[in-house]
């Protein structure tokens, strides 16, 4: 376990292997365990040395932000990005996120396009109308603290929106949401819902990969179009057989995909 300190709050992040360095971004109540069986993959299989990252208020990151104002958004996260990279001496490097993550990623290589080489996005919002609409709901304050302090709810509602995915994948995410704070839960969603990047994406000028699972019910697999018409450098990578989580639906099919993209 590796944490470094922001004026904000502790970072923790898991590495693995030896080489060039790659960063990994997780989603919405997720943590950066939903990239492990990649990153040992990807670092077994190519010199990189892959960095796993949990956002404010998730994983073993903090969850209180020192007297400020809960920075639980995607801007803020992008900072984060940006202040861990400078804390390890990383100059810039491929920048990879699934769901909530691949929206940072994106917003990193705008705000921050020195540091990025490459981005990949995995099942990301452009624009977070393309949400289901119960994760939309879950931006509502009330509406979350309601679900929250009733675990009951919580369950049901997660094997809802996973119910298409395997036992695996809800019981991560049952476990994950524990470590959760009830203002990164509500106020990371609700910030990503009113995120358009959309009238951004042309300003960049690095390669981009969009992995969409074609039958992701969590963010709307039509997003791949919005990226391929917006981003010059961009390739989309459609996943038959897949949901929100294609690591995992089909890593054989993904870390193919994932490799090819890195080296070329």
């Amino acid at each position: 376990m590796s944490s470094i300190v922001t004026p904000q709050g502790i970072v923790h992040y898991e590495s693995y292997g030896r080489g060039r360095p790659v960063i990994l971004l997780h989603g919405w109540i997720n943590s950066w365990g939903v990239w492990e069986d990649f990153m040992v993959n990807l670092a077994e299989s190519a010199p990189y040395k892959v960095y796993a990252l949990d956002f404010w208020g998730f994983g073993e990151s903090a969850k209180t932000m020192r007297g400020q104002s809960p920075p639980f958004k995607v801007a803020a996260y992008g900072q984060m990005v940006d202040q861990f990279m400078e804390a390890l001496g990383i100059q810039s490097a491929p920048v990879l996120g699934h769901s909530m993550g691949g929206t940072v990623a994106l917003t990193v290589a705008l705000e921050y396009p020195e540091r990025v080489k490459k981005v990949a996005i995995v099942g990301s919002p452009i624009n977070g109308d393309s949400l289901n609409i119960f994760l939309k709901w879950m931006g509502v304050d009330w509406m979350a603290r309601l679900v929250w302090h009733v675990p009951v709810i919580v369950r049901t509602f997660i094997r809802i929106i996973l119910m298409r995915d395997p036992p695996r994948v809800q019981k991560m995410v049952l476990r994950d949401v524990q470590q959760t704070s009830i203002e990164s839960f509500f106020l990371s969603i609700g910030d990503l819902h009113h995120t358009n990047l959309e009238p951004r994406l042309s300003h960049l000028q690095v390669p981009v990969l969009g992995v969409f699972g074609e039958h992701d019910v969590i963010v709307d697999p039509k997003e791949a179009r919005r990226l391929a018409e917006g981003v010059k450098l961009a390739r989309v990578e459609m996943m038959p057989i897949s949901g929100h989580f294609p690591m995992l639906d089909d890593s054989k099919h993904f870390n193919q995909t994932l490799h090819h993209f890195l080296e070329h």
